[in-house]
């Protein structure tokens, strides 16, 4: 469920179920705190996460690719029906070529203009100094020096509205975390999903714990704070593309599936990587870096030269025992259902539980 697909509607409410499951930013929506696999880096000033798009992005620049090619089958259809056989489709073959091409080329370019020669990421920055939240959203072409690329700035105070959002996919429901932004009517103006996606609502409890770790980041700093799950590589390499693609097909899925998928797996990561080598990294706006400086003797600082960093680098140090394996904390002041299973489904009820903290 990529949220540049399925998007929010622009002028219309909050959707309903969304602005029931509104997630507060002072207190702990469950007993855990946890890194569900989202961050690049973390100091004492800022943690940058990704988007919910960033893990799956390979699925994305499939759809593109395909609709390229669809575009090249419609003209190429048109001109056998047109010129070389004017005979054989007529009017009805023309409309039907012209429709195809049309709508194939639609999502190649909709979609594909934030996949291909766009950026290879886009980092959405906690910044706990200023008490914001920046986020870029798309590439800028023709900036001028110092303007960055095109990025957003939410407050981190109570006026915020970060919620649950509820959709469906692989005939699941599947849920990720949105910030919603509203005019004073209560209209959505803008959206954007943090961090990545949770299929079933047995996982709702990766989410929340999630959403406790970037609050007590905020909140309180990285000083309590359990390690990431892992860091991602800000500089992505073929290795680290290839693992993305199979760990999306399942993490704990068993040798000979991923053996049996594995034409599947190097055709995704082939998308992965087309998408990845026609892009630029993100550059941030110079606002943006001046209230975002490292002291350099920070100790939160990661991560380090000793740090892994990435899926098969991590993976190598938990089997070492050198990096911790899914590290989690317990939130003292949570007073709601103590089993963390048994919150999230209360959680994923269309009504959430009434006496959240």
């Amino acid at each position: 469920m990529d949220e540049r697909i399925f998007q929010f509607k622009a002028g219309r409410p909050i959707p309903e179920w969304d602005l029931k499951h509104r997630l507060p930013i002072y207190n702990p929506v469950g007993p855990e705190c946890q890194d569900t696999s989202t961050v690049f880096r973390i100091n004492s000033t800022f943690m940058d996460v990704t988007d919910q798009p960033y893990r799956e992005r390979q699925w994305l620049a499939g759809g593109v690719l395909v609709s390229c090619l669809g575009v090249a089958g419609g003209m190429w259809s048109y001109y056998l029906t047109r010129v070389l056989y004017p005979d054989a489709g007529g009017i009805l073959g023309d409309l039907y070529c012209l429709v195809i091409t049309f709508l194939f080329g639609y999502f190649a370019f909709r979609h594909g203009r934030d996949e291909f020669f766009s950026l290879k990421r886009r980092p959405i920055r906690f910044n706990r100094k200023e008490k914001k939240l920046y986020a870029i959203r798309r590439r800028r072409f023709f900036a001028k020096p110092g303007q960055g690329d095109i990025t957003w700035e939410v407050p981190w105070d109570e006026n915020a509205i970060f919620c649950i959002h509820r959709g469906y996919s692989n005939h699941r429901n599947t849920y990720h975390i949105r910030h919603y932004e509203v005019d004073k009517e209560g209209n959505v103006i803008r959206a954007f999903a943090i961090g990545r996606k949770w299929e079933g609502q047995e996982c709702l409890d990766g989410l929340l714990s999630q959403w406790n770790y970037w609050c007590w980041y905020m909140n309180h700093g990285p000083e309590e704070l359990p390690k990431p799950l892992l860091f991602f590589k800000e500089k992505e390499n073929m290795l680290e593309s290839f693992l993305f693609c199979m760990y999306d097909l399942g993490m704990r899925a068993s040798a000979a599936y991923r053996i049996s998928m594995m034409p599947f797996i190097l055709l995704l990561t082939s998308h992965r990587l087309m998408a990845l080598w026609t892009c630029r990294d993100p550059v941030w706006p110079d606002y943006v870096s001046r209230v975002s400086g490292i002291e350099s003797d920070d100790p939160y600082d990661e991560p380090r030269d000793n740090t892994p960093i990435g899926w098969a680098e991590t993976t190598h140090a938990i089997n070492r025992k050198e990096y911790p394996d899914g590290a989690k904390s317990a939130m003292e002041h949570w007073r709601g259902e103590q089993d963390a299973t048994l919150n999230a489904l209360l959680w994923a009820a269309d009504t959430p539980p009434v006496g959240r903290p």
